[in-house]
């Protein structure tokens, strides 16, 4: 008997930019520093772990950024200003009750978003655009794979504290040093495996060839440098015979180049 393959199912979002404001910050690790926003988020939708914003930064000397207006063909800017740098980011936590929306910075490199985060203060304001949409993982899985590097820890981080009671969850987060690891509480039953590069553990593509994966009806979502995660994705195919559609891959970053993402398939 065939066995249908389960789907990403996407659902759209209102497109809205919004101002916010920095209402405190917390650093979760050496490497990655929570910032919690305020402001117009009556109506912010995130309906997926994966979902990404797009954050519109003001440049230097300015309070705020440049930001946009929305039109019937997307975001138009104000051609008499400076276009205002943009990231994006994930929503790591919502609270509709108390007005505040999180979001996780890595403090890495000397990117606009890294430096903006680093330099942040309560009352420190930026734009948000988005979420356009929401990717929703298939219902009913036996089990669920997560793998990923440090810039899809605020992912995998929520979609394993959302998880309920008895979900089988895999994960494999991979970090450049043992200090990005983080403190993750889930009701799943998950193992969760940290691989460090300055330790010289295996890196992701290896680790995932070598996974046991259990029986029945599973999904595999992945993302992080570019590179990497093209090889996860083959690995996927070719070492455990999962179906492209069982498999949601996608890059966040790519080596030597700034503002990368885009969801990886054939």
């Amino acid at each position: 008997m065939a066995t249908s393959i389960p789907e990403v199912r996407r659902v759209r979002h209102p497109l809205k930019v919004r101002e916010l404001s920095v209402k405190r910050l917390k650093l979760v690790s050496p490497r990655l520093l929570c910032v919690t926003f305020t402001g117009d988020l009556g109506d912010f939708i995130s309906a997926s772990f994966d979902d990404h914003v797009k954050l519109f930064l003001p440049g230097a000397g300015e309070s705020a950024p440049s930001l946009p207006t929305v039109t019937e063909q997307g975001m138009a800017f104000d051609p008499t200003r400076p276009r205002p740098a943009s990231r994006d980011y994930t929503p790591r936590r919502y609270d509709r009750a108390a007005n505040e929306l999180e979001i996780e910075f890595a403090l890495h490199g000397e990117g606009p978003a890294a430096s903006w985060a680093r330099a942040a203060r309560p009352g420190d304001r930026l734009g948000l655009g988005g979420p356009r949409g929401s990717s929703l993982l298939p219902e009913g899985l036996d089990w669920l794979l997560l793998i990923g590097d440090e810039t899809a820890l605020p992912a995998m981080a929520r979609r394993l504290e959302e998880a309920g009671a008895g979900e089988c969850i895999i994960a494999l987060i991979e970090t450049g040093s043992a200090d990005a690891r983080i403190d993750i509480s889930t009701a799943a039953n998950a193992s969760i495996t940290w691989l460090c590069r300055e330790s010289g553990d295996a890196a992701l593509p290896d680790a995932v060839a070598e996974l046991i994966l259990p029986e029945g009806h599973g999904f595999a979502w992945a993302a992080g440098e570019y590179g990497s995660i093209r090889q996860v994705r083959q690995r996927l195919i070719d070492v455990h015979g999962l179906d492209r559609q069982r498999i949601r891959a996608a890059s966040y970053w790519k080596q030597g180049e700034a503002a990368s993402h885009e969801t990886l398939t054939d």
